[in-house]
């Protein structure tokens, strides 16, 4: 399982002009599923992500966590972040998982989170979305679990 995070002020999801997800201070999660992702894979992502440090405390250190500072999730399916890109000038995705196991993981991954006690938006899964972001910091980071 592979996630890129970025701190965001805001950011929302839509699918046909229609908003399906967003959040305020917090992250927006970009999900991508591998072949071999498990449950037990998707929980300990979303833990990770959780309790990541990557927020500032009073001396402006990166030094909270989102649970922290009571932020929120945008989620996000993304295939693409396992795309390979060594040959030639077309990606291939055969690298990411076939969408049913991914569609299932990416559900318990949110499930995770909110577990957690976090408020989680969402995407939809395998639709066209437009984000709209404000990147704080700017922070963007990639997680991996392979």
């Amino acid at each position: 399982m592979r996630a890129t995070l970025q701190r965001v002020t805001r950011a929302t999801c839509t699918v046909d002009g229609a908003l399906t997800g967003q959040t305020g201070p917090g992250l927006l999660v970009l999900l991508g599923v591998a072949p071999g992702d498990t449950d037990a894979t998707a929980h300990a992502m979303a833990a990770k992500i959780a309790k990541l440090r990557i927020f500032g405390d009073e001396q402006g250190r990166m030094n909270r966590s989102v649970q922290d500072i009571g932020g929120g999730i945008l989620s996000v399916s993304q295939f693409t972040l396992y795309a390979d890109t060594r040959g030639g000038n077309r990606p291939s995705f055969t690298a990411a998982a076939p969408p049913d196991h991914a569609r299932a993981l990416y559900h318990t991954f949110n499930a995770a989170l909110r577990a957690l006690g976090l408020p989680v938006g969402e995407g939809v899964f395998g639709a066209h979305m437009v984000l709209d972001l404000t990147n704080d910091g700017p922070v963007t980071l990639t997680l991996d679990l392979d």
